[in-house]
């Protein structure tokens, strides 16, 4: 007797509701990209003006924030599309593609700042403190409100989540800058400029590889951070009636949906559909998992008989090369 169920479809959708719409989103993420732009265009000039690697490093960083939320725009868009034709899990993993991205340009942004820094510490020019120091008291204001505004999106999304770091390590380059321009305007010392830059740079780094890590974790599908396979199996393995859970598999379709999928064998005699509805139950409750397919099949008499007595069971007949590794129930003692 073999109970196959799938839950990718509509099954699942329910239990991935985070409050926040998708119209909504692109609203708040539009009014932030909006507030950025108009700035950035005017810290160019500024920057320029007052021959600050600061408030230039800090524009250059407002670049790549915009790009960050025209990929999370466009990235929803695909994501919302219907999985169709070789698509099965539709685009939606196109919102990791743009987080990876908005990874590697806080990576690559920070190389080239760091540089720039180092290279005006050994060398500073004159830098205009005054014009400096009022740049980034505005600066400060305009991030904080695109801070905001993006906090108001999902940000259980990792692809939101990026253009959130770009917005907010944006809004620590400008307190920095801010810092350097008051050392500038009281002391003169130049070099504050491109200290306040590394400390940015840092800054950048961090937030950078903490986006690739978590996006390629899902491209490589990889389990959620959150969960350990080995100790799940295990949990399946000890319910009623079920003996061995093998070619499980557990990875992420996007940021907040895991998926699942396993072979389970069950003791003959046992009720295939109640133990599927029993693992699915426990699946949703303990891990919150909803997208899962489980395969329930019964275990031969004479195979249970051997695994009982703590020898190897033979699964062959089922899978002849088990993905992973076996789950079994604990031998009994005689």
């Amino acid at each position: 007797m073999r109970d196959h169920k799938d839950e990718h479809g509509a099954g699942g959708h329910a239990g991935h509701s985070h409050g926040v719409s998708a119209d909504a989103d692109r609203r708040w993420l539009g009014i932030a990209l909006a507030l950025l732009a108009t700035f950035m265009a005017a810290e160019v000039v500024v920057g320029i003006m007052a021959q600050s690697l600061a408030l230039i490093s800090d524009a250059a960083h407002m670049l790549t924030d915009a790009a960050s939320i025209v990929l999370a725009l466009i990235a929803m868009r695909l994501a919302a599309r219907p999985a169709r034709g070789g698509f099965t899990y539709g685009l939606k993993r196109a919102e990791i593609l743009s987080a990876q991205a908005n990874g590697l340009t806080l990576l690559l942004l920070g190389a080239w700042l760091a540089y720039e820094a180092v290279r005006r510490l050994i060398d500073p020019p004159d830098v205009e403190g005054g014009l400096m120091l009022v740049t980034a008291l505005a600066g400060i204001v305009v991030n904080v409100a695109a801070a905001w505004c993006i906090s108001r999106a999902n940000r259980s999304s990792l692809n939101v989540e990026g253009a959130y770091q770009h917005i907010l390590n944006d809004l620590f380059a400008f307190i920095g800058t801010a810092v350097a321009a008051l050392v500038v305007v009281l002391t003169g010392y130049s070099r504050a400029d491109a200290i306040a830059t590394l400390v940015v740079v840092a800054l950048m780094v961090k937030a950078g590889y903490g986006l690739i890590r978590e996006s390629g974790r899902i491209l490589l599908e990889a389990a959620p951070a959150d969960v350990d396979p080995d100790s799940l199996g295990d949990k399946l393995v000890a319910q009623p009636s079920v003996v061995e859970v093998h070619d499980l598999h557990i990875w992420q379709i996007t940021s907040g949906q895991a998926a699942l999928s396993a072979h389970v064998l069950v003791e003959p005699g046992g009720d295939c559909h109640a133990v599927r509805r029993d693992l699915e139950e426990l699946l949703r409750h303990d891990y919150g998992i909803t997208h899962t397919t489980v395969q329930v099949d019964h275990l031969a008499e004479k195979v249970l008989q051997v695994a009982r007595h703590g020898e190897a069971a033979d699964g062959s007949s089922h899978c002849q090369e088990p993905h992973g590794p076996v789950h079994r129930e604990e031998p009994h003692e005689h």
